[in-house]
């Protein structure tokens, strides 16, 4: 059987607002790699391992759980320990999740270990699947029956305590049919167009005119 890694959001605590995808590839691992802070890689002060847990529970099944300590000191070789782990457990396992809390497009160590994972074990990433999840702020927001944007307003997120410059990604969403895209500007876009739909296309650049409005723009951040 060929291996698999997933990169699992967990969302924001309640295993009830995982993802259809993320419990089925918590049915299709032989293991789930959970981080934990603890340096004895218990899962004690693991918000994860209770998620997993919980989702274990709802799934009715039983999985071998990986402690992966994660000190959460932004450091290249605390990452690096963690792609390690993961690798190693897909040594034993052909099936392998590996989860992150909230989505894994915010603020998550993901697509740091995904850099490392790359150049440690290309097939492995080439295969790989990220799952995405609920947002804090999205559950927030129904919590109190707010919303974060309507008509035209903008959505921004932003940390509080920046450890050096802050670049900022775009979304930009809402685009009128016929639009020309050149007052988007120049970055390194992408367009997603009718996102899971049967006519779906991602393009790796900005397109010159919007043809749906379930159109998408992301200018990501250079890093």
């Amino acid at each position: 059987m060929n291996q698999k890694l997933y990169m699992v959001s967990l969302g924001p605590g309640d295993a009830e607002l995982l993802t259809y995808k993320a419990l089925k590839a918590f049915r299709d691992s032989d293991a789930i790699c959970v981080p934990t802070k603890s340096p004895d890689n218990s899962f004690d002060k693991s918000i994860s391992y209770t998620i997993v847990s919980d989702a274990l529970k709802l799934l009715g099944i039983e999985r071998e759980l990986v402690p992966v300590y994660s000190p959460m000191r932004f450091k290249h070789e605390d990452w690096e320990h963690e792609a390690d782990i993961i690798l190693d457990t897909l040594k034993k396992h052909n099936r392998v999740s590996f989860v992150t809390i909230g989505d894994a497009g915010i603020y998550s160590s993901i697509y740091y270990l995904l850099d490392i994972i790359k150049e440690k074990a290309a097939d492995i990433h080439a295969g790989c699947e990220v799952i995405p999840g609920v947002t804090s702020f999205s559950a927030a927001s129904a919590e109190i029956q707010k919303a974060l944007c309507l008509g035209d307003e903008a959505l921004l997120i932003k940390p509080i305590n920046p450890r050096g410059e802050v670049k900022t990604t775009q979304i930009l969403m809402r685009p009128k049919i016929g639009m020309d895209t050149k007052s988007l500007g120049e970055g390194d876009f992408y367009t997603f167009e009718n996102m899971y739909l049967k006519d779906a296309k991602t393009t790796p650049s900005k397109i010159e005119k919007v043809k749906k409005y379930m159109t998408l723009f992301i200018n990501f951040t250079k890093r």
